[in-house]
Formats: structure tokens, C-alpha cells, sequence
């Protein structure tokens, strides 16, 4: 091969998804980390959920160290072809311009029925502390 460097696509990755083959991809590179897999800090299951998509927001999260980080180059196999990763989508919330009025008032009569009692109980011992006082 000549020292070239095969470039995956993410369907040649996406296979190698089980504790006999595990392939990720991170910062553009695949990795094989099969012979890692039982001695990862953070167990199997944290590799494993991250294959057959881009990990590479899943290993920076974690804030790996500068030691973890070289220990990926005795794991690369080759470069994803960025093409076949799928773009990220990101979430948008629903548009929420209608004001539920329903809604509000249930809210409001809930934090009343556990607000009223609270200040009765409040005024009560009040009260009874004041009058107290005032006999002795």
C-alpha cells in the first residue's frame, strides 16, 4: 500500500459496532479500539454507544487527557470520507407564540392551593406566638 491512507467511508465504519470489532470515528480518523475496549475508564458501553456515527463530540465532552489523546494513534486504521457523515441537525423547539391561557390559570390555582394553607399555618402560629407572649 505504500504508506497511503485509506480513507472509510461511514458505512464501511458503521459495521464494526460490537466488543469483537469496534471501530470509532473522532476528529476525521478512524479508530479500531477493540483491544481497548476492556481497559477504557469509562467501560465498553461508552464505545460502544459511540459507533457508526461522528464521536467526536462524545470523546471531547469527556475532556480527555493529552495521554488518552496519543494513545489514539496506536488505534488509526485510516481517515472518514467527511461526505458520508451525515450533517448535524440541530433541534429547533416548536414555535410557542400561542399564550396558553388554560394552562396559566391551572398553574396559578396549583401554587395557590399550596401557598393559602402555608400562610393560614403561617398567621396561626403567628398569633399563637404573639398572644403568648403577651400573657407571661
Amino acid at each position: 500500500m505504500g504508506g497511503e491512507t485509506k480513507v472509510y467511508t461511514l458505512s464501511e465504519v458503521a459495521p464494526h459496532n460490537n466488543a469483537k470489532d469496534c471501530w470509532l470515528v473522532i476528529s476525521g480518523k478512524v479508530y479500531d479500539v477493540t483491544k481497548f475496549l476492556d481497559d477504557h475508564p469509562g467501560g465498553d458501553e461508552v464505545l460502544l454507544a459511540a459507533t457508526g456515527k461522528d464521536a467526536t463530540d462524545d470523546f471531547e465532552d469527556v475532556g480527555h487527557s493529552s495521554s488518552a489523546r496519543a494513545m489514539l494513534d496506536e488505534y488509526y486504521v485510516g481517515d472518514i470520507d467527511s461526505v458520508t457523515i451525515p450533517t448535524k441537525t440541530k433541534y429547533t423547539p416548536p414555535n410557542q407564540l400561542h399564550y396558553n391561557q388554560d394552562k396559566t390559570s391551572e398553574f396559578i390555582i396549583k401554587l395557590l392551593q399550596f401557598l393559602v394553607p402555608l400562610v393560614i399555618l403561617g398567621i396561626a402560629v403567628g398569633i399563637r406566638f404573639y398572644t403568648k407572649q403577651k400573657s407571661a
